[in-house]
């Protein structure tokens, strides 16, 4: 989501993958998946720190609470729980964390990805959804790094078609609309038309358990993804896809402000900072399996 960032799996449960909607001309083929299990972490432990909590702006501090914009279709980093409605994911616990160092409430809202940035600022004070750093992004937001991730091929168990992670050209490739693979998918397809080889079919659906499904199905070759929704999906598919190659293209992720906002994203950084150094950002990673991404430094618009 992430966003342009890595791979996400499957939603929280099995009806998501039996219900969740596909672009009209290229409807999902049913998957029989695992209902995925939620992740606790005790964020009772997180307590306010006065000093990151001074750096907010006085609209969100009066307001007391932080409203998050975030994709809630990228499993593991924010996807809805098994009862269809609460927000779950190591992003919405980071994310939480954050807002109670701060000392506010958290309220997360479910938006399409490409919309979140630009409604920064109006409808959501941040964005957490797996977005991947880049200059275009950070162009037009703040962004506060936190987590790294990298990118990820995966095709049906056994790899029937014996791709090669190598050489994808001329195969079939689902991606999530607005992430960092469907602009990737592009490149890498117009490479292979330069080489001479054939071009890549790029299947974007609005959600990355669409894709999933339709790799599982067999609609598409290979599935392009961050690495953790990878990792998640093989482990919520029971072993019906696998990883394809090794996990490339690694890069840091970060909660966006709106641009003119640069003393939230002071607050949301010595926040971020705060749960860095005293372990427990890495703690809340690793309950969801994801604490070797961790960053020990939370930078405001590192270099990409």
């Amino acid at each position: 989501m992430r966003k342009l960032p890595l791979v996400v799996a499957l939603a929280a449960a099995t009806s998501l993958a039996l219900t969740a909607c596909t672009d009209a001309s290229q409807p999902a083929d049913d998957a029989a998946t695992d209902t995925a299990s939620s992740a606790t972490f005790d964020l009772s432990s997180i307590t306010k720190d006065d000093a990151a909590a001074a750096l907010l702006p006085a609209d969100v501090a009066d307001a007391g609470t932080l409203v998050v914009g975030s994709n809630t279709e990228y499993a593991p980093a924010e996807f809805i729980d098994a009862d269809g409605s609460t927000p779950v994911g190591y992003d919405i616990d980071v994310i939480t964390a954050v807002a109670q160092t701060l000392g506010l409430e958290v309220e997360i809202q479910s938006a399409d990805f490409p919309a979140i940035i630009p409604a920064l600022g109006s409808k959501y004070d941040v964005g957490i959804s797996s977005f991947t750093i880049t200059p275009e992004r950070i162009a037009e937001s703040n962004m506060v790094s936190y987590f790294t991730a990298g990118e990820a091929f995966s095709v049906q168990e056994g790899n029937p078609k014996g791709l090669d992670a190598d050489d994808i050209c001329g195969a079939t490739v689902a991606v999530q609309t607005g992430t960092v693979e469907d602009e990737d998918a592009d490149t890498i397809s117009e490479k292979c038309v330069a080489d001479g080889k054939d071009a890549l079919e790029i299947l974007r659906y609005d959600n990355q358990a669409d894709a999933t499904t339709n790799l599982v199905g067999g609609k598409a070759d290979i599935m392009f993804a961050d690495s953790p929704i990878v990792a998640y999906a093989v482990e919520q598919t029971g072993g019906q896809i696998e990883q394809l190659g090794d996990t490339f293209a690694s890069a840091p992720q970060g909660i966006v402000t709106a641009k003119d906002d640069t003393d939230l994203a002071a607050a949301v950084q010595a926040a971020l900072q705060k749960l860095m150094d005293d372990g427990s950002l890495e703690s809340i990673l690793d309950v969801w399996g994801s604490a070797d991404g961790a960053l020990d430094t939370a930078e405001i618009n590192p270099a990409s």
